[in-house]
C-alpha cells in the first residue's frame, strides 16, 4: 500500500513529507499546531447512557458521526491545522466529568482490538493521509482504562495497537500512550506518570523506531525526567493554567529538564481562548516555539454547534469560538 503521508522530527521541528510544517512561515515553521477531536470514533457500548448522545434529528449513529468528522476535514486543512487528536477511549463527551458510566473503547476487556472501531479509525487516518495531515492517537483515557481487566490487558492493547499501525503502514500518525497520565484517575499503574515511560519505550522498541511516541500530563503539569528521556516530543496541556506567563514558563522549564535533548514541544488540549487578543495562550506557546491545541467542549446552555469533544458533535466550525481558532490559525500559517 502506498501512503501519501509522513510524519517526522528533525531536532525540535516536525516535518511532513521531509518538509518542516509551515515551511517559509517564520515562527510558526516546524511547530504542529492541533486540535482536540478525540470523539472521532466514539461509540457508547453501554445500553444504559447511550441515549444520551442523540443527535438534535435522530439517535446516536456511530457512523455518522466519523462520517462527518470526515466530511469536515478539508475545512480545517483549509485554515492550516495539520494536525489533530484522537483516542481510541476517547475523552469526556460531557467536556469534563466526574463519573464515566459510558463504555468508549476500542479495546475489549483483554486488550485485543474491535473491529468497529478500527474502521472509523481508518477511514479518518485515510482522509487526513490524503490532505497531508498528521493525527496524534491516543490509546487510553482515566475512567475508561478500568474497561480493560488487568495489566496483562493494558500491554497487549498497546502492542496490538501499535502492530495495527504497522501493518496498515500509517506513517502519519504521532502516539500519545495515555490522556493526562498523572490525573489521579488511570485504575492500572502502568498508565500513570511513574510508569507510562515503560508503554512509551515499548512502542518505540516494538515499532523499531518507525513510531514516534510521548505521553500527556493534565494541566499545568510538566513531565518528570522519565518521561523526557523516553518521548520523542513532549505533549503539554494548558488547562487550569493561569494565562500566557505561565504558559511560556511551562514550556522553558521542559527545555531546562536534565533529560531533554532537544525534542519538539507542543500542547495539544488547552481550554483558552482570547484568539482576538494580543497574547493568549496560543500565540504564547508559538512564541517559545512550541505547538497549541485547541480544547472545545460544550458549556452548560449551549447548543449543538459548539465544542469539538462534546457528544454529538458538530464538526464544522459552527460557533462563535471555533471561527475565532481557525481566523488565527489561518492567520499565522498563512491560510487567510
Amino acid at each position: 500500500m502506498r501512503r501519501a503521508t509522513t510524519v517526522g522530527l528533525a531536532g525540535d521541528r516536525f516535518l511532513i513529507n521531509g518538509e518542516p510544517t509551515y515551511a517559509g512561515r517564520g515562527r510558526v515553521e516546524g511547530l504542529m499546531l492541533n486540535a482536540r477531536m478525540v470523539q472521532g470514533i466514539f461509540d457508547d457500548l453501554n445500553p444504559g447512557t447511550r441515549g444520551r448522545w442523540a443527535y438534535p434529528d435522530g439517535p446516536w449513529d456511530a457512523r455518522r458521526n466519523t462520517e462527518e468528522f470526515v466530511a469536515a476535514m478539508p475545512e480545517w486543512r483549509a485554515s492550516g491545522l495539520v494536525c489533530f487528536t484522537l483516542n481510541l477511549q476517547g475523552g469526556s463527551p460531557e467536556g469534563y466529568s466526574r463519573e464515566q458510566p459510558w463504555h468508549n473503547s476500542a479495546f475489549r476487556g483483554d486488550g485485543t482490538l474491535r473491529v468497529d472501531y478500527l474502521e472509523r479509525l481508518d477511514m479518518i487516518l485515510h482522509r487526513a493521509d490524503e490532505l497531508g495531515m498528521v493525527v496524534i492517537l491516543g490509546l487510553f483515557y482515566f475512567g475508561q482504562d478500568r474497561r480493560l481487566a488487568d495489566e496483562t490487558a493494558v500491554v497487549t492493547a498497546v502492542d496490538q495497537a501499535t502492530d495495527w499501525l504497522l501493518a496498515n503502514d500509517w506513517r502519519n500518525v504521532l502516539v500519545e500512550v495515555a490522556n493526562e497520565a498523572d490525573v489521579g484517575r488511570y485504575h492500572h499503574a502502568i498508565l500513570r506518570a511513574e510508569r507510562c515511560h515503560e508503554l512509551i519505550g515499548r512502542i518505540r522498541e516494538r515499532s523499531g523506531g518507525a513510531l514516534l511516541a510521548s505521553t500527556s500530563l493534565r494541566g499545568g503539569s510538566i513531565p518528570g525526567e522519565a518521561i523526557v528521556r523516553e518521548s520523542d516530543f513532549l505533549l503539554l496541556h494548558g488547562n487550569r493554567v493561569g494565562g500566557p506567563d505561565e504558559i511560556r514558563r511551562m514550556v522553558r522549564e521542559c527545555r531546562d529538564d536534565p533529560a531533554y535533548r532537544g525534542q519538539p514541544i507542543l500542547f495539544n488540549e488547552d481550554d483558552h481562548f482570547d484568539f482576538e487578543l494580543d497574547d493568549n495562550h496560543f500565540l504564547a506557546a508559538v512564541g517559545e516555539y512550541a505547538g497549541w491545541g485547541y480544547f472545545d467542549y460544550r458549556f452548560p446552555g449551549e447548543g449543538h454547534d459548539d465544542g469539538f469533544q462534546s457528544v454529538p458533535v458538530n464538526w464544522r466550525a459552527g460557533s462563535d469560538r471555533k471561527r475565532g481558532f481557525f481566523r488565527l490559525l489561518a492567520r499565522l500559517t498563512g491560510h487567510d
